[in-house]
């Protein structure tokens, strides 16, 4: 099975991010981490995305997820818990 490409959207002073960050490395899932408050062409693609400026945010292949919402992320990436 490959894996997922899992994106997130986070900034560095979002307590949710680093909660989603440590669950998705307890469970070996490997993330790109965009800083959407430093990265001006990842807010807006993810205010176009998501339709809102809201962190965290996750895009699992091409499904988003805004916040950390555990049972969509475990349900999408098969994360038995």
């Amino acid at each position: 099975m490959s894996q997922s490409k899992v994106r997130l959207f986070v900034t560095p002073s979002c307590a949710y991010c680093f909660t989603l960050k440590e669950f998705l490395k307890e469970h070996n899932i490997e993330f790109e981490e965009i800083d959407v408050s430093k990265n001006k062409e990842a807010r807006e693609e993810i205010i176009k995305k998501s339709g809102q400026l809201e962190v965290p945010v996750v895009e699992i292949d091409g499904q988003i997820v805004v916040g950390f919402d555990k049972e969509k992320i475990c349900k999408i990436l098969n994360i038995k818990e």
